[in-house]
C-alpha cells in the first residue's frame, strides 16, 4: 500500500516524482485530478499528498482542509509553478504542512516526507488506543467510525466539544458517550435543552436562586450549571439560546462561576461543557444570530453527524438493533424481516434521520401483530409511496429503452402510437403500484395521485387491474 499520493495534472511529472521517490523506498502512487484523489484517499492508508497548486478544478486551497479530514489525516505539501508568499500563507493557514516550488529538488521532497512519518509515527506512539464504550452507538460505516474516533479522543480530555448534525441524527447519545467514556462518568450528567428555556427563568434555571429573590422563593434553589459540578454539562440546541444569555453564558464559561439569583456570593463549578445544534453556527456568526466567541469556546472539539441518508450501509445493523430493543420492550419473540423490507429501508431518504427509522420500525412491528417477519406492506403507507413514486421515476426510463429495441427501421412505429404505447405503460405499472401500496384504498389511492374517484376507475378498468376495494 502506497505511503505518498501525488495529485498534478502533468502525468510525466508526477511519473517521473513517484519513480524517483519509489528508488529510495518511499512507496508512492499518482493521479491527475482532486476526483481521483478523493476515491483513493478513502481507500488508501496515505501519510502525505503531494498536492499541485494549478489544478483546473478550482482553487487548491479549497482542497487542503477536505484532504487532510480524511483517516488516517495526510499531511499535504503544496507545490506551486509561481511560488507566490500570499498563497504560500495562505496555504499554511488552511493546513499545509509545506510550500515548494516546481521543479522541487527530490532530496528536499525526501527530506519533508522523511519528517512526516517520523511526525506520524510519534503521534500514533503518544496515542494510547482508547477502548471505547459505543453506549447504543451503532453502525460500522467509515463515517461513522469517524464520528467515534472523535468521541474516543473528546473522552480522554475536557476540552469543549461541539456536536453538530439533522435533527434525527443521535447527538444527544454522542455526547452521553463522550461523558460515559471520560473521567467523569460516575458524575451528573446534566442537560439543558436551550430551544425549551424561557426567557424569564433561563438565568433562574441555569444558576439558581437565593431564598427570597422572588416573592414566592421560600428556599434557594440549585441551577443546572451547579447540579453539573465534578460532570458534563450538555447544552442541547445551543443555536436557540438567545443573544443575551449567550454574552451571560460565555463569562460562566471563561472562569467556571457564576452568581445565583438574588445571591451575593459567587460559586464555583467544575463542569465539562457539551453543545449540540442541527443550526448553522458558522452561518448565525456571520449575521450576527450567535457571537462568534462563544463559537470559538464550544469548538474544541467539532463532530459532525452523518444524515442517515449517507450511511444506509449501517441501516442493516440498526434496524436489526432495533427490532430486538422494541420487541424486548414489548416482551415478544423478535421479529425477522424480509429483503425487501430492508431494500425498502434502504431506498427511502429518511429526512428524520434514525429517529424516523425508530418511529417506523415500532409501527411496522405493530402492523405486524403476531407475524413473525416484516415486510414492506408493514411499513407506513407514506414510506411506500414515496418509494413506488421514486423506483417509478427510476425505472420508467430504462423500460422504455428496453422494451423498444427494433429489428429494423420498417418496424419504427410513428411519434403518436410510440407516445400512446409507452404511456400505457407507465401508467399501467404506476396503478398497479399504487393499489399495491394502498391496498385497494380507493380514496387513498385518489388522494396521492391527485385522480378524482371516476378517472381512476376508467384506467383500473381499461389496464385490467383488480384487487381494489370500494373504501
Amino acid at each position: 500500500m502506497a505511503d505518498i499520493l501525488i495529485i498534478d495534472t502533468d502525468k510525466d511529472f508526477a511519473a517521473h516524482m513517484a519513480k524517483d521517490l519509489s528508488r529510495h523506498e518511499i512507496d508512492t502512487t499518482y493521479c491527475n485530478s482532486i476526483a481521483k484523489a478523493i476515491g483513493l484517499l478513502h481507500t488508501g492508508n496515505y501519510k502525505a499528498v503531494i498536492l499541485d497548486e494549478d489544478l483546473p478544478e478550482g482553487k487548491v486551497l479549497d482542497y487542503i482542509t477536505a484532504i487532510r479530514k480524511i483517516q488516517p489525516y495526510p499531511e499535504v505539501i503544496v507545490l506551486s509553478q509561481n511560488g507566490d508568499p500570499n498563497t504560500a500563507e495562505q496555504a499554511v493557514q488552511n493546513g499545509a504542512w509545506d510550500y515548494i516550488t516546481k521543479p522541487p529538488s527530490i532530496h528536499r521532497i525526501i527530506a519533508i516526507i522523511n519528517r512526516v512519518k517520523e511526525y506520524h509515527t510519534e503521534r500514533q506512539a503518544k496515542c494510547s488506543p482508547v477502548s471505547l464504550r459505543r453506549e447504543g452507538i451503532i453502525g460500522n460505516s467509515r463515517t461513522l467510525q469517524s464520528c467515534l474516533d472523535k468521541v474516543a479522543q473528546a473522552s480522554t480530555s475536557d476540552t469543549n466539544v461541539l456536536i453538530t448534525g439533522n435533527t434525527g441524527t443521535g447527538k444527544e447519545l454522542f455526547a452521553k458517550a463522550i461523558h460515559k467514556n471520560s473521567a467523569r462518568e460516575k458524575n451528573p450528567f446534566v442537560v439543558v435543552d436551550c430551544a425549551a428555556l424561557p426567557d424569564t427563568l433561563a438565568e433562574n434555571l441555569l444558576f439558581g436562586h437565593e431564598r427570597g429573590a422572588y416573592t414566592s422563593a421560600d428556599s434557594s434553589s440549585v441551577g443546572l450549571i451547579k447540579q453539573a459540578d465534578g460532570g458534563t454539562l450538555f447544552l442541547d440546541e445551543i443555536g436557540e439560546l438567545p443573544l443575551a444569555m449567550q454574552k451571560v453564558f460565555l463569562r460562566v464559561l471563561e472562569g467556571r462561576c457564576f452568581r445565583p439569583v438574588g445571591g451575593v456570593k459567587e460559586i464555583t463549578s467544575n463542569f465539562r461543557l457539551l453543545a449540540a445544534t442541527n443550526r448553522d453556527l458558522e452561518g448565525m456568526v456571520s449575521s450576527k444570530e450567535f457571537r462568534q466567541d462563544l463559537f470559538y469556546r464550544l469548538r474544541g472539539i467539532h463532530i459532525q453527524l452523518p444524515p442517515l441518508q449517507t450511511i444506509s450501509e449501517d441501516i442493516n445493523d440498526l434496524t436489526c438493533h432495533f427490532i430486538r430493543r422494541h420487541c424486548q420492550q414489548l416482551k415478544i419473540d423478535s421479529k425477522g424481516f424480509s429483503p425487501d423490507f430492508l431494500n425498502a429501508l434502504m431506498l427511502y431518504e429518511w429526512p428524520g434521520n434514525i429517529r424516523e427509522l425508530i418511529n417506523t420500525i415500532e409501527q411496522a412491528i405493530s402492523r405486524a401483530e403476531t407475524e413473525t417477519i416484516l415486510y414492506p406492506r408493514h411499513l407506513p403507507r407514506t414510506i411506500r409511496a414515496h418509494i413506488a413514486k421514486r423506483e417509478l421515476e427510476k425505472n420508467a426510463p430504462k423500460a422504455v429503452k428496453k422494451e423498444n429495441k427494433i429489428a429494423d427501421a420498417a418496424n419504427y412505429p410513428d411519434l403518436k402510437t410510440y407516445r400512446n404505447e409507452q404511456t400505457a405503460g407507465i401508467e399501467k405499472r404506476y396503478l398497479k403500484d399504487l393499489i399495491e401500496i394502498t391496498q385497494g384504498n380507493i380514496k387513498q389511492s385518489c388522494h396521492i395521485s391527485g385522480l378524482s374517484r371516476a378517472r381512476l376507475y376508467a384506467l383500473i378498468k381499461q389496464h385490467g387491474i383488480t384487487r381494489i376495494s370500494s373504501r
